[in-house]
């Protein structure tokens, strides 16, 4: 199998299962073109984008098992988006060097970890009595791909943004489930949060080699998709540690803690420091 069949395994396949099956073949360099952007990723009806929409659970009622299950079912979606869009990147970048190969290959180590991720989110809601699909699912992640052109714009957006952010969510729910002695829930959170962290050092380590005199403040900025802003890279609560851990320098993470703008899910009145 070749990188591109990989990725056209992840992105053609209608069936769930067939999408999540865990796939470690031996990839050799191959040079390749790039290819236009997929349309939306081959799903079951089921588990297709939908215009209804459902609010996330606040953290009060998620000592209820239909409110932990809606919890689950929105992480799992993100991390479904997550990587198919990642799929996506490996058909739209070209491959000529070897470096371009050692790229692909670290997002398919992504995608692995984000594969399992899932799969331990589905596996949490069944056992609430819901599976994948049973909720409205959106595709407002994967509807920023076309406006991802090259490796610093995705790492930009997937490393320093949406997985960015996944280490405040996931260290806060964590937290949240901990203190509702739900333990099997809060492990699932911590494991995802220590491998966000290794996926967010991917982007770090991306970007710094690659912005020249640029600071990586304004490099990132500048790569970021239209109408995404640094107030989607954090969640609840901020999590000073974990980015020091992957590699983010001091300055940028104090740019992210203070920026401000009208995107609501994190424009708060009183923010909180998680380190």
């Amino acid at each position: 199998m070749e990188i591109n069949d990989y990725a056209r395994h992840i992105l053609l396949s209608s069936n769930l299962d067939e999408k999540l099956e865990p796939l470690k073949p031996n990839f050799k360099f191959k040079e390749s073109k790039g290819f236009d952007h997929p349309d939306f990723p081959n799903r079951s009806e089921k588990i297709k984008p939908s215009t209804k929409k459902v609010k996330f659970p606040k953290s009060q009622s998620l000592h209820l098992e239909n409110k932990k299950a809606l919890a689950f079912h929105f992480f799992a979606n993100h991390e479904l988006l997550a990587f198919e869009i990642m799929a996506a990147s490996l058909l739209i970048f070209p491959t000529k060097t070897m470096a371009d190969h050692k790229f692909k290959l670290a997002i398919i180590n992504t995608i692995e970890d984000e594969k399992k991720h899932f799969s331990l989110y589905r596996s949490r809601m069944n056992e609430f009595g819901v599976d994948f699909g049973d909720f409205p699912i959106n595709d407002f992640f994967w509807r920023q791909l076309e406006k991802i052109n090259t490796p610093t714009q995705y790492f930009s957006f997937i490393s320093l943004t949406i997985e960015a952010a996944n280490l405040d969510f996931a260290k806060f729910y964590a937290k949240v489930f901990t203190e509702l002695e739900d333990f099997k829930s809060a492990k699932i959170l911590e494991l995802v949060y220590k491998e966000e962290i290794q996926h967010v050092a991917l982007g770090v380590n991306f970007l710094e080699k690659s912005r020249g005199d640029e600071s990586l403040w304004d490099y990132y900025r500048n790569n970021l998709p239209d109408l995404i802003t640094p107030a989607r890279a954090k969640g609840m609560n901020f999590d000073f540690d974990g980015r020091t851990k992957a590699g983010l320098n001091d300055d940028f993470i104090q740019k992210i803690f203070e920026y401000r703008d009208d995107f609501k899910v994190t424009d708060r009145k009183t923010w909180k420091n998680n380190s």
